[in-house]
């Protein structure tokens, strides 16, 4: 049943929540000026989780987990029986939020990618959404930060007035910054994966055909090679073999095994 509540891909605890659904979530909640720390996860985020138990910790501790891969969305519906229609897709659900926000006069914060996207992704959006209101950006460093700069970066989003935060620092950065920064922001906090880069004119996206297919992988794979041949030609095959696992060994998976982190990685 897509009934919102989180359950068990491989020990992930991810919602059976549709685009709708999720939207509507994280819209109330900015409009209440509540936090809320959501990812939208495929195949490579939730293997990061089954690989290192700390980010199983994080990932299951994060408010919201949409189904953003197909594979995801079919191991909901298979081993569950969610019956959920379609995946949540980041980049997706990232318009969709804008447009709410445009409506509803929610303004956002980007954190993350470099400058010259940032400048991009703001002005496409703007085109986009004209009554959407981007209160700050801020690009990434590319490295940890220190506490002090975690304590700006607070304080920068804070003072802009931001009611919703976009954050793309790619799988899994921008999980552990959802994590961190989940206490300390009165906002939702979104990490959308490559949805800056689309956005912003910089990557292209797989005919709907082969979403719907369920091999956008494999149009991202054609397109970056050698950055993510491991990512999808290691770590798909043992999802689905895992997945298979999980089918008659479900207790094999306890989403309470996980380490809590006994440090903050401080990614920016």
């Amino acid at each position: 049943m897509a009934d919102g509540e989180k359950r068990s891909v491989l020990g992930i605890l991810v919602n059976a929540i549709d685009r709708k659904g999720a939207v509507a979530t994280i819209i109330d909640s900015a409009a209440c000026g509540r936090g809320l720390s959501v990812s939208a996860l495929a195949v490579h985020g939730i293997m990061t989780g089954v690989q290192d138990s700390e980010h199983k910790y994080r990932l299951n501790h994060l408010d919201v987990v949409v189904p953003d891969g197909q594979p995801v969305r079919w191991a909901l519906n298979l081993l569950h029986g969610t019956s959920l229609p379609d995946r949540v897709c980041g980049p997706d659900l990232m318009l969709d939020i804008c447009a709410a926000a445009a409506e509803r006069g929610l303004p956002v914060y980007l954190y993350g990618s470099r400058p010259e996207t940032l400048l991009r992704l703001t002005a496409r959006l703007a085109r986009r959404f004209p009554d959407l209101i981007i209160a700050g950006s801020r690009p990434s460093r590319f490295r940890c930060l220190t506490a002090g700069e975690k304590a700006e970066v607070i304080d920068d989003i804070r003072r802009s007035g931001a009611a919703i935060v976009f954050v793309g620092l790619g799988c899994p950065r921008q999980e552990v910054w959802a994590y961190e920064y989940r206490q300390s922001l009165d906002t939702p906090i979104i990490a959308v994966g490559a949805a800056f880069d689309y956005h912003a004119g910089l990557l292209k996206r797989a005919p709907a055909s082969m979403q719907r297919a369920g091999l956008e992988w494999l149009y991202r794979f054609l397109q970056e090679p050698r950055r993510l041949w491991q990512r999808y030609l290691v770590l798909n095959p043992i999802y689905v073999t895992l997945l298979g696992v999980q089918s008659v060994r479900p207790r094999k998976f306890d989403v309470n095994a996980a380490t809590p982190p006994t440090r903050e990685l401080m990614y920016g």
